[in-house]
């Protein structure tokens, strides 16, 4: 809900070229309890200042001396991205209302001014405006929550599918390579089972802080759920990189952690999948980073595999 001090404290600009409307519109604004009133008298400044300032309304004048309304409503579009333009038109022309709202105003008011309606529809004005900002935010907050896990912040499958086919483009593109890596915890059941699911929620949390300052900022960590975890690698040289970094990871993973005032102890397995020997698609790179996860774990865990060869793997089929 917006409530009467949202909309007193929105950001408000004033574009008159005249001195005295420009005055009389802000001592009608303070009097009515507005706190945030800009204005200017040059029709110029105002796409500028609004991308500085995003303001939440725009009382525009139609007719001023070398820029009118209309133009500087063409340039207020191309900053609002979404096309809404947070302009109240202010003319003492009968014909520029129907003119203004077609170029994408939102009301009008008329000159001379009536304070009291006036005051009616920048009211009015404001709370719609508010409103759907506060649907805009409440929509992205969705979309994220959508693409991202809800423990740990980190990607989910569906942002991190995105996210690899990405990388698998830009590697087929630029003829070079990338990887996929499949990890979990080993011994984590048991650490949730004695400590509890608090102990054992705060121990992804710190997995997946450990994970993220492990790599570069271009690759991608996501959590599948569990005590699993997918590491994308945007970008790798060769075989020698991608083992050196799994080494770290592992080596990373399995030092102490501080939960509840316990020393607690974890390590990880990993299996490796590389673009383009070892798949040339997202679902076959999982595929096959989750089999060599699963060779790591019965090589005795706290350990890595790097996949087969496809190639490899066929002539044996």
């Amino acid at each position: 809900m917006i409530s009467r001090d949202d909309i007193l404290n929105a950001s408000i600009l004033v574009v008159d070229d005249l001195e005295t409307n420009v005055f009389l519109l802000e001592q009608m604004l303070r009097e009515s309890g507005y706190r945030c009133v800009t204005s200017t008298r040059d029709p110029h400044a105002v796409c500028a200042l609004h991308r500085d300032n995003q303001y939440d309304l725009i009382l525009l004048d139609l007719q001023m001396p070398g820029m009118d309304g209309f133009q500087v409503m063409e340039g207020l579009k191309e900053i609002e991205v979404d096309s809404y333009l947070p302009v109240l038109a202010i003319t003492a022309q009968p014909g520029h209302k129907l003119r203004a709202l077609a170029a994408g105003a939102k009301d009008f008011i008329a000159k001379p001014f009536d304070f009291m309606e006036a005051r009616t529809r920048i009211h009015n004005m404001l709370e719609v405006r508010l409103l759907y900002k506060q649907l805009e935010q409440y929509s992205r907050a969705l979309e994220s929550m959508a693409m991202h896990d809800a423990l740990t912040g980190l990607p989910n499958r569906r942002l991190l599918t995105d996210r690899l086919s990405l990388a698998i483009a830009h590697a087929h593109r630029n003829k070079s390579a990338m990887a996929v890596m499949y990890l979990d915890l080993d011994g984590f059941k048991l650490i949730n089972d004695s400590l509890g699911h608090d102990a054992g929620d705060m121990l992804l949390k710190m997995v997946a802080d450990r994970l993220v300052a492990a790599v570069r900022q271009e690759d991608t960590v996501a959590r599948m759920g569990g005590d699993e975890f997918v590491i994308g690698l945007w970008e790798i040289n060769d075989v020698d990189g991608v083992a050196g970094l799994v080494s770290k990871l592992i080596l990373a993973l399995s030092q102490p952690y501080l939960i509840q005032g316990r020393g607690v102890s974890v390590t990880a397995s990993i299996g490796v999948g590389m673009y383009p020997m070892h798949g040339e698609d997202v679902e076959a790179l999982m595929k096959s980073a989750d089999l060599a996860l699963y060779e790591a774990k019965h090589a005795g865990k706290n350990n890595y595999r790097i996949a087969a060869r496809t190639d490899l793997l066929a002539m044996e089929g």
